[in-house]
């Protein structure tokens, strides 16, 4: 009997690996074509003038996108939808789901259609440095106007994801924005087939951007359908169950709105300085590869199991599945961190250096990586443990996390920009994710206790130890590569950038399994297909 919690948290965290092994499998794809996609835009638009526009112009829906669809709706509609289908079965939670949509489509076709008609100020307040050239505002303008449908297509996207991931149907959700960068990939090969003018290709790939976000709603319907669904508009702004994700979205959107605001500052900065934006734009792009692959899919497979054990009332099993989130979480990010900040040169001149992306937006974009690469671990955490307080009731303690965040934030770029430029947004934007996570695990413990002990920290030392040799090592390897081959030339390229990266992989996982680290045994048995429930690690 004294081994039951032992076994109980081993069994806990081997169902979250293999849940999350799955949503990761499938957000890798998702993730190398959103980098495929990346690595098109830059050889077709570069990093200037156009790109610039172009990032501006999809940023206002895409930090509304963030905010509402895969912020503040995910958080509020997944546990609601998982109650609601507890306690009044699944007829009463699709229809719920119903009145979301029909809710989802007025007010947000009337914030497209008021964003559109605004757009001249709104691309003004967000990047007033590019009244400096020449029509680069009006360009951005036409942009932001073109794409501001994707905030509808995207939202109903989110609201299926929702529906499939507390019905515990993770793969396709997982899969579906892989289909966005399909589109977006197959759009571009049209646009190089057809050799328009730049101005043109910029113009183009914003209506591919609403064939993408179409496509990733879409390829949810069959398996919502296979699972009784069906939609059917439903006004009824009085339903409880509407009333109750709008009362957590309410505090939830701002709890959550850290990284936008965050992202509107910094826009507003960069804008200063030609191609910074693009620049810090590619070099976060990179890092949503593994916040995708481990923030993402851990937050999605904790966020279901959260809401599942806060309805049932088992504090001690809430526990558990967070603490096992969060050690996984640190055994994923902890190693990305030190080898983006390491191989940031080869890592970036590898994905992005073709076309019209030159060495120097390599430099300029390496730069940024190296500085973002510090908040990985908070990023990524913010999105598995923020889910515990709203599963919880208590949204408000995300809000004053993500407060604390925008000071640190302002407060960095207000003191550094001056002196550094661009590096001063891209740091102020990582020290805001470390003060929110920060704040959340001590919110977290204070309140519920159990998170921070159990033997967290010894783990997480030892994966310190073992990414600080894996950097070494993955330094040298770029090192004496690039004295041999140089730095020039596709083939070059992929040795600089690949070959350091696998050897460090393989590295970290042959140190932090002689150093017994739980979790390299738990990958280890995963990769090797012999996990079972109840394995040790």
């Amino acid at each position: 009997m004294g081994r039951d919690p032992e076994v109980k948290a081993t069994s806990e965290k081997a169902r979250i690996a293999r849940a999350a092994s799955l949503v990761s499998a499938m957000t890798l794809v998702s993730r190398i074509f959103g980098l495929v996609r990346e690595m098109a835009f830059a050889s077709l638009v570069g990093a200037g003038y156009h790109s610039d526009a172009f990032r501006i112009g999809f940023r206002i829906p895409n930090l509304l996108r963030d905010l509402f669809a895969e912020g503040a709706l995910s958080a509020a509609f997944v546990p609601t939808y998982a109650r609601t289908q507890k306690e009044d079965g699944r007829e009463a939670a699709f229809a719920l789901a119903n009145s979301v949509l029909t809710v989802l489509a007025v007010l947000l076709g009337a914030v497209v259609v008021a964003a559109a008609a605004l757009a001249w100020p709104i691309v003004s307040g967000l990047a007033p440095g590019f009244d400096d050239q020449p029509g680069k505002a009006a360009l951005t303008v036409l942009l932001t106007r073109v794409m501001m449908p994707f905030l509808l297509l995207v939202s109903f996207a989110a609201v299926a994801m929702g529906m499939l991931n507390a019905e515990e149907r993770f793969a396709v959700p997982a899969l579906s924005p892989a289909l966005f960068n399909v589109v977006a990939i197959l759009w571009a090969v049209l646009l190089w087939a057809m050799k328009l003018p730049i101005e043109q290709v910029v113009l183009g790939w914003a209506i591919g951007t609403l064939v993408g976000g179409l496509a990733q709603f879409g390829v949810q319907v069959p398996s919502l359908r296979r699972l009784g669904w069906r939609f059917r508009p439903r006004w009824a702004p009085r339903d409880p169950g509407l009333l109750r994700i709008a009362r957590l979205m309410a505090p939830a959107t701002v709890g959550l709105a850290a990284v936008q605001v965050n992202i509107f500052v910094s826009s507003r900065f960069a804008s200063e300085d030609p191609g910074a934006v693009s620049w810090l734009d590619y070099a976060f792009r990179l890092l949503y590869l593994p916040i995708g692959l481990f923030g993402v899919a851990l937050g999605t497979i904790a966020t279901s199991g959260l809401a599942r054990r806060a309805a049932e009332g088992d504090m001690a099993g809430l526990r558990d599945t967070l603490r096992q989130a969060l050690s996984m979480l640190a055994f994923l990010t902890v190693p990305a961190t030190v080898g983006l900040m390491v191989l940031r040169v080869p890592v970036v001149r590898l994905i992005y250096e073709r076309g019209r992306f030159t060495p120097g937006d390599t430099d300029g974009t390496a730069t940024a990586l190296a500085a973002y690469s510090l908040g990985l671990l908070g990023y990524s955490g913010v999105k598995v443990i923020a889910p515990a307080f709203y599963a919880l009731g208590r949204p408000r303690i995300p809000l004053l996390g993500s407060g604390l965040a925008v000071a640190t934030n302002l407060v960095v770029i207000l003191v550094a920009h001056r002196s550094f430029g661009f590096r001063a947004v891209a740091f102020g934007t990582a020290m805001a994710s470390l003060v929110n996570l920060a704040f959340l695990g001590a919110a977290f413990e204070r309140r519920m206790g159990g998170l921070l002990g159990h033997g967290l920290f010894r783990p997480v030392i030892r994966m310190g130890l073992a990414a600080a040799v894996m950097g070494l090592l993955a330094w040298l390897s770029a090192a004496g590569l690039e004295h041999v081959v140089g730095s020039r030339g596709h083939a070059a390229h992929a040795l600089t950038g690949l070959v350091p990266v696998l050897a460090g992989i393989l590295a970290y996982l042959a140190l932090t399994r002689a150093m017994r680290v739980g979790e390299a045994e738990i990958l280890w048995h995963l990769l090797a297909g012999r996990l079972r429930p109840g394995s040790k690690g």
